[in-house]
C-alpha cells in the first residue's frame, strides 16, 4: 500500500472497502467517486474516497438509491475528507427519510391483521375504519398505509 502517498490505486481502494475493482469502476461511472488520472491514464483515488465508498455501501443497505447517494456525496467537498459537520448534515437528511419509513412500517405493522385501507369494504371492520369509503377521496391504493389514517380520512 502507498502509505507515504495520499493516493490509492483502484485495487487498494477495492481492498480497503471490500468491493471488487469492477464495483469501484461502477461507482465511478455512477458519480460516487472521482479518480485522478495519472500520466499513464491509471486511476488514483484519495484516501477520503474510502469514506465516500463506505458511506455509499451503508446508504445502500439502508435502502437509498445510487442517485440519492450520489446527490448527497456531490454536496461533500472534493479533495479532502468530509468533516464531522459535513457528515452531520447528510445524516440529518437521511435520518428524516428513515424516520418517515419507520412510521410507514409501523402503520403497516399496526394494520397488518386488519384493514389496510384499500377501500374495498370487503371486511366487516372496513365500515369502522373507512365508513362510506372516505379514504378514496385521497387517492387510489392502500391509503392507510401510504399516509396516516387521519390524512386518509381527511381528518388532519
Amino acid at each position: 500500500m502507498n502509505r507515504g502517498n495520499e493516493l490509492l490505486t483502484i485495487g487498494e481502494l477495492a481492498a480497503r472497502t471490500g468491493l471488487s475493482v469492477s464495483a469501484v469502476r461502477f461507482y465511478e461511472a455512477k458519480g460516487l467517486v472521482h479518480p485522478i488520472r495519472t500520466a499513464g491514464n491509471q486511476r488514483r483515488f484519495l484516501r477520503a474516497d474510502i469514506r465516500r465508498v463506505s458511506f455509499a455501501l451503508i446508504a445502500q443497505q439502508l435502502g437509498f438509491t445510487l442517485p440519492q447517494i450520489a446527490a448527497e456525496l456531490a454536496r461533500l467537498p472534493e479533495g479532502r475528507a468530509p468533516s464531522a459537520a459535513d457528515w452531520k448534515r447528510i445524516s440529518q437528511g437521511f435520518r428524516d427519510v428513515i424516520e418517515t419509513r419507520v412510521a410507514q412500517l409501523q402503520r403497516t405493522l399496526d394494520d397488518l391483521d386488519g384493514c389496510i385501507g384499500c377501500g374495498c369494504l370487503s371486511l366487516r371492520k372496513c365500515a369502522l375504519y373507512n365508513a362510506d369509503d372516505r379514504a378514496a377521496a385521497n387517492g387510489a391504493g392502500p391509503r392507510f398505509i401510504l399516509v396516516s389514517r387521519k390524512v386518509a380520512l381527511g381528518l388532519d
